[in-house]
């Protein structure tokens, strides 16, 4: 394991080490928040920018960003074994990750969501066991600004921090076997949006008429790791008004 130590202030002590023969992971901490984020979302977008030889892809997470490499690849370009190689050129690139994690400025998403009814039947539910109104839940669940951490589980599916713990919920005991894409959930502490449909266990209150996953589109998810999110609540005729508008598209 390599621990990287700050060559200067604005750098954040990093770990390396390698996930078998041929990826490295880059450990920006071991909790998850909106710094560590930030460095994560940093590290992404300069690899993004500047690729290495060899490179073949990279995955973010909460506190880290896993990188694979062609070992062959990297071993032609000179007598260093590839992980050293690979390792170099990620350390070299701190100094740049820092800077951009300074300046990041996260893009907003505004997610309409009709809550509860057939849009939402577990509003109640969660209503009742934090002793609240459905109004209340509805309240608190849009006055937040939520961190998209990461996109996983189902295509477009983001992984949102920030949810008010006064709206926490278990996950169901029996999950659905199908949810509609567009459903918004709690789950725990957790908020979530269904992209697609999937069975799911999480605790639906409303749906949103955007759609989250696009396979054709140029850019297939909406939502990217490091966006905020901001749901509003729109009446029922509003979420249909959007829904045909997205058909007639």
């Amino acid at each position: 394991m390599i621990n990287l130590e700050k060559e200067q202030s604005k750098i954040p002590a990093v770990q390396l080490y390698p996930l078998g023969d041929a990826a490295v992971v880059v450990e920006f901490g071991n909790e998850i928040s909106e710094q560590t984020h930030k460095q994560v979302r940093a590290f992404s977008a300069y690899l993004q920018q500047h690729p290495f030889l060899g490179l073949i892809e990279f995955v973010p997470a909460y506190t880290t960003v896993t990188v694979y490499y062609n070992p062959w690849v990297i071993s032609e370009r000179g007598n260093l074994n590839p992980y050293t190689k690979v390792t170099g050129f990620l350390q070299r690139m701190l100094p740049f990750v820092a800077d951009e994690a300074e300046n990041a400025a996260p893009r907003v998403v505004e997610i309409p969501v009709a809550y509860g009814g057939e849009h939402g039947p577990d509003l109640e539910f969660v209503a009742k066991i934090n002793e609240l109104s459905p109004e209340e839940v509805i309240a608190l669940h849009t006055q937040q600004e939520y961190l998209v951490y990461m996109i996983g589980f189902a295509p477009g599916f983001p992984y949102l921090g920030g949810m008010n713990k006064r709206i926490a919920a278990p996950r169901k005991e029996t999950p659905r076997l199908q949810i509609p894409a567009g459903s918004v959930g709690i789950a725990g502490e957790q908020t979530g949006i269904y992209p697609i449909q999937t069975p799911g266990g999480w605790q639906l209150i409303g749906c949103t008429p955007v759609p989250l996953f696009t396979p054709q589109g140029t850019s297939p998810s909406l939502l990217q790791a490091g966006d905020l999110v901001r749901f509003t609540a729109i009446t029922e005729e509003a979420y249909k008004e959007r829904k045909e508008q997205r058909h007639e598209s």
